[in-house]
């Protein structure tokens, strides 16, 4: 009988653990348009306001391959974590003629589409989560790095640190106003060169007030600011590709900044 009944239990935790990793599917309608994104509530029960995260996927991607990517919500499972579904979008590496999905790059691009589907969202999850405004953090890969930057030079004053991957912001520097940051770069990168990127972290370094480096985890190094906006950098061997060990760096960093108050 007791064993019966811990097959019972066994299952019932199971289907729980299963029910709480599926995202909530949302949509909203941007001027006409239908956007949707996958939305995971926190699956442990936060001690105070729950974070909210933002992470985007890149050219010809989407929110579902993003979730599996990233797993953010999986490790940080008191967070509310958003994939947004980019829509058909000119690329500037690839896909000129905007076959695949994506994020605009510049302000303006695309009558702002973007910007506000990100602006509704946001809203949303206020409203409905309840989320500790002082934590909300955005982060993406290649043209889903490029639309963090993106948000940091237009939405800068929503967040409280940011960590794009494979791209660069280099249009958006005047509009950046100085952030903890986590850039990952690969050495190989053979879409977005690493040279770009490289300039790109230097003149993050140069607009935080950063110092010298110091190892900050594996491939890491931190440069410390007396504002306390910190550049992070993960530079690793790897090519264009995601890099599996990335997330939860990104988790790390995000959790040691809170956006102060106002």
């Amino acid at each position: 009988m007791r064993s019966v009944m811990l097959a019972a239990l066994f299952v019932a935790l199971s289907a729980g653990l299963s029910a709480a990793a599926e995202p909530t599917r949302m949509n909203w309608t941007i001027e006409g348009v239908k956007r949707e994104a996958d939305v995971f509530a926190p699956s442990k029960t936060p001690s105070e306001p729950p974070p909210l995260v933002f992470g985007f996927h890149g050219h010809g991607g989407n929110m579902r391959n993003a979730a599996r990517s990233f797993r953010l919500h999986e490790l940080w499972p008191e967070a509310v974590v958003v994939y947004m579904q980019g829509l058909n979008t000119p690329g500037r590496l690839t896909d000129p003629d905007g076959k695949q999905s994506g994020w605009q790059s510049t302000v303006g691009d695309q009558s702002d589409r973007d910007l506000k589907f990100f602006d509704a969202v946001l809203a949303s999850m206020k409203e409905k989560h309840k989320i500790d405004e002082r934590r909300v953090y955005s982060t993406g890969h290649s043209n889903g790095g490029g639309f963090t930057y993106l948000l940091w030079a237009a939405r800068g004053d929503v967040f409280a640190a940011v960590a794009p991957s494979a791209a660069v912001g280099g249009r958006l520097l005047g509009d950046l106003k100085p952030k903890p940051v986590l850039h990952v770069a690969a050495e190989n990168d053979e879409l977005v060169k690493f040279t770009w990127q490289q300039a790109m972290i230097t003149r993050l370094r140069t607009l935080n007030g950063c110092g010298e480096g110091s190892a900050w985890d594996k491939n890491c190094t931190s440069y410390a600011s007396p504002s306390g906006t910190p550049v992070v950098t993960m530079i690793h061997p790897g090519t264009h590709k995601y890099p599996e060990e990335a997330p939860a760096l990104i988790v790390k960093f995000f959790k040691e900044h809170r956006r102060a108050a106002k």
